[in-house]
């Protein structure tokens, strides 16, 4: 009898195990982590190797665009991935087996709609006709999509091409294009022959909220919760450097993006950034079991995007409610 209970004892554990997050410790071989040129606490941690302090190989792979990223996750090829809202809603709505975990930044004045000096725009009307670039699925996608509808504009009243950021650089120079919304470094590269026409911030104030995220496969997720939050420490801890130390900061990411200081300081205090406490306050993430009120800005995209004929149908906002889990950085928390 105290075999079979010793037995069932085991069992109870394994099982306890295969469907808790809290208590698998199990560890990957690697992890694979999809990162982005941007002002944001991801890099910070690049820049003086955080990662390095996750406890497993971390392999650290640059994109160019949220799109990419989540390409990467749904192939297999990505475990962790930066991605804007829109990216992220895209995902979610595609069933490709995503959860949000983190927040990266509020979009403010590091993401815009900047228009060439000799292209003549004053005004959002006065795109109609013009060439405008941005990578599509992205949130400057999405942002520039409804800057033209809230100005009484369609998507057919410009020519809008779907570049990359490094490409936008390379036709804005070429004067290929009239006008591109993208986002820091190129942004700041661009305005040398440009000016900002609107920012993510001007779109935030009409209802249009953009955020860059953080994203993780789901099946890597319950597999590996205790990873996922080592790599979320690591955020918390650029987070906290740049809470304690803000001129550090800037000259950190000076160096590591080899820029001025001064453009890394405009780039940096273009976002809102987030601690981890803050983000599981009810106007962000939320905590387990009570989803915050970013899935009702992903609602709000994805009701967007099925407009736009971007995705077939929007999902219902419980499905974004469930796919945000402030699991990882409550997990995170705990000393």
């Amino acid at each position: 009898m105290r075999l079979l209970l010793v037995i069932l004892s085991i069992f109870a554990v394994t099982v306890l195990s295969a469907d808790s997050n809290v208590v698998s410790t199990e560890k990957p071989s690697v992890v694979r982590i999809a990162t982005q040129q941007m002002p944001n606490d991801e890099n910070i941690a690049k820049a003086k190797k955080y990662f390095s302090d996750i406890g497993v190989e971390v392999k650290l792979l640059e994109f160019d665009s949220g799109a990419a990223v989540v390409n990467a996750i749904a192939s297999g090829s990505i475990d962790i991935g930066l991605v804007g809202t829109t990216p992220a809603t895209t995902a979610i709505s595609k069933n490709l087996g995503v959860e949000l975990i983190w927040i990266h930044g509020i979009l403010g004045k590091s993401e815009a709609l900047a228009v060439k000096n000799s292209a003549n725009i004053k005004s959002v009307k006065d795109l109609k006709g013009k060439k405008a670039a941005t990578p599509f699925g992205s949130t400057g996608h999405y942002s520039l999509l409804s800057a033209l509808e809230l100005n009484g504009l369609k998507a057919s009243d410009v020519t809008i091409l779907d570049l990359q950021p490094k490409d936008i650089f390379a036709a804005w120079k070429r004067g290929d294009i009239d006008a591109a919304y993208v986002w820091d470094p190129v942004l700041t590269s661009i305005l040398e022959d440009g000016s900002v026409l609107l920012t993510s911030e001007d779109l935030a104030k009409e209802g249009v909220i953009t955020a860059d995220v953080e994203i993780v496969s789901a099946k890597f997720g319950k597999k590996y919760p205790h990873i996922v939050a080592e790599y979320l420490k690591a955020l918390e801890k650029a987070q906290n450097d740049y809470r304690s130390d803000f001129e550090g900061t800037v000259k950190t990411l000076a160096k590591y993006f080899q820029i001025s200081e001064e453009e890394s300081k405009t780039q940096i205090l273009g976002n809102v950034w987030l601690s981890a406490k803050e983000q599981l306050e009810d106007k962000y993430l939320g905590k387990s079991g009570k989803s915050g009120d970013i899935s009702l800005a992903l609602k709000k995209t994805a009701d967007f995007l099925e407009k736009q004929k971007s995705i077939e149908k929007a999902p219902s906002l419980e499905v974004f409610q469930k796919a945000v889990n402030p699991f990882y950085i409550e997990l995170s928390l705990q000393k």
